[in-house]
């Protein structure tokens, strides 16, 4: 906050005429622009479609202030607005006949920026605001800026709430909450430092929403607030559409096998602490896990959160990628601040390849080169991001990701996880028994680990699945025999598609680590 806070008054104070506050925190924003006026004593003002132009604190009349015209009372406390002023390209005509110097706040202005007059006024406005301290600034949810106007205009990012932010948040809620109901408070400050945590990822008045139900649900704070809490940033992160929230139970023991892959990840747990930085050490930056389908890749993602300890959110590519030119770009760089105000936390990105599939020397006439943005983008945020977000991508198709994205400094290490040999079959076969309430020991695990020679894990739980559908229906115990008849039954994807497999094996074998110890050619190859 006094960062933005002091750029703000750089900004205004060193004449720029035109600031774009993209945010859909309007209030924040119109309280930061007062806050950044007054210790440089300008007048500030806010214009809406609704209400034309106002000033903000003041119930003069406007054109006592140096504006042409006559003005009225409008219904916003009291404050005086001009005549006509409701239109935006008047208004930007009384801002150009402007005699003192002042801030002028335009809500909503992104839609009224496709009209020529608009574009036109906006930019005579900007020219001859930029000979004194009179500054305009937009806040808009998005704004496109024309290209009239690029050299007019600065941006300014309002950054998502930090800890001790947030303990403030939780603070004026509870006296705002607290002057007209009863409520009682059992958190010490560890207790009031995990609320605030669990709200980290959300805008200030996202927080104050989330933090005010959880009050309001159990008339105080206590121990409950911190779940609460998480489950309604849960929702509000999955309104959003770009990242979710996934349950992170699993641990590496539940994966069969890829040792190297563990002990890789072993290694790197807790480098995110206080003593691994002042070890020397920084934290991980992510890792990419290409194999073959249906052999726990996304599975293995979903575990470094659960072995970490850490919060797991997917980004889903789908929502991010808008019909508008600049959005996509726009909406990624939004999905890294959300991520890096989650941290320390586990990104997951899966089919990575998807993610780039248009990056590639023709992507200009595909996308009109809005993939390769969104490479650039996401090349530099993983070369110089400084909070500790660990990246884990998935990839099935690795000729489809550009080159760039996969040598060393963006991602630690790629793996490359392939058919499970004869040993993590068995361990597959174990623990998925385990999980269906069947003790292991009463199965032939050798035997049924040697008839699915060539199953990916995938491909053994749906085994065992269909094993147990047929010994539920003919009313018998779940036996070596029923698995062993359901893998018969069952073509593998290593027969079906075995040419993309072995060419695969082929690519990875000089430029990935390999998860686990080699298959033995004729044994599980």
């Amino acid at each position: 906050m006094p960062d933005v806070l002091e750029r703000l008054k750089v900004l205004i104070d060193s004449s720029t005429p035109i600031v774009v506050i993209e945010t859909v925190e309007e209030m924040r924003a119109v309280r930061l622009v007062r806050a950044a006026s007054a210790p440089l004593n300008l007048a500030v003002f806010e214009w809406s479609i609704a209400s034309g132009l106002v000033r903000c604190g003041s119930d003069a009349v406007v054109h006592e202030h140096g504006f042409p015209g006559s003005a009225h009372t409008t219904d916003t406390g009291g404050a005086v607005a001009l005549y006509h002023s409701q239109d935006p390209a008047q208004a930007l005509g009384n801002l150009e006949a402007l005699s003192i110097e002042a801030v002028f706040i335009l809500k909503d202005f992104h839609r009224h920026v496709e009209d020529p007059v608009v574009v036109r006024r906006l930019r005579d406005v900007g020219q001859k605001f930029s000979a004194n301290r009179r500054t305009i600034v937009i806040t808009a949810p998005a704004f496109t800026v024309p290209a009239e106007l690029r050299g007019l205009i600065e941006f300014v990012e309002l950054p998502l709430p930090d800890t001790p932010r947030l303990r403030q948040i939780i603070d004026e809620v509870a006296a705002r909450l607290g002057q007209t109901r009863t409520l009682h408070s059992s958190l010490d400050n560890t207790g009031l430092d995990a609320v605030a945590t669990s709200l980290r990822g959300l805008t200030e008045e996202e927080a104050d929403r989330a933090i005010s139900q959880a009050v309001v649900t159990r008339y105080g704070l206590v121990p409950a607030t911190v779940t609460d809490v998480l489950d309604a940033k849960k929702d509000l992160l999955r309104r959003a559409g770009m990242l979710e929230f996934v349950d992170a139970s699993e641990n590496m023991a539940a994966i069969g096998g890829l040792e190297n892959l563990k002990g890789w990840l072993a290694q790197r747990r807790g480098a995110w602490d206080d003593d691994a930085r002042q070890f020397g050490l920084e934290p991980a930056r992510g890792v990419i896990i290409l194999g073959v389908q249906g052999c726990g890749k996304s599975l293995c993602a979903r575990a470094v959160a659960g072995e970490w300890k850490l919060p797991l959110v997917k980004f889903d590519t789908a929502t991010v990628f808008d019909k508008y030119i600049g959005e996509t770009e726009k909406r990624i760089q939004q999905v890294f601040r959300v991520a890096e105000g989650l941290s320390p936390c586990v990104l997951w990105i899966d089919e990575l390849e998807k993610v780039f599939a248009g990056s590639g020397p023709d992507s200009a006439s595909v996308d009109a080169g809005v993939s390769s943005r969104i490479l650039a983008s996401f090349l530099s945020w993983m070369q110089d991001r400084k909070a500790p977000v660990f990246v884990a991508a998935t990839c099935n198709n690795v000729t489809a990701l550009p080159p760039e994205l996969i040598r060393k400094g963006r991602f630690d290490e790629l793996f490359f996880v392939d058919l499970p040999n004869q040993a993590e079959r068995k361990q597959i076969f174990a623990i998925q028994l385990a999980n269906r309430k069947r003790n292991p020991a009463e199965f032939d695990l050798d035997q049924i680990a040697v008839a699915a020679n060539r199953f990916s894990g995938a491909e053994i739980d749906a085994a065992v699945q269909s094993a147990l559908y047929a010994a539920f229906a003919s009313k018998q115990p779940l036996t070596t025999e029923t698995i062993l008849a359901a893998l018969a039954r069952t073509v593998p994807l290593s027969t079906t598609r075995a040419e993309e497999i072995q060419a695969l094996r082929i690519w990875a074998k000089q430029r990935a680590v390999p998860a686990s110890a080699p298959v033995v050619i004729g044994e599980g190859a």
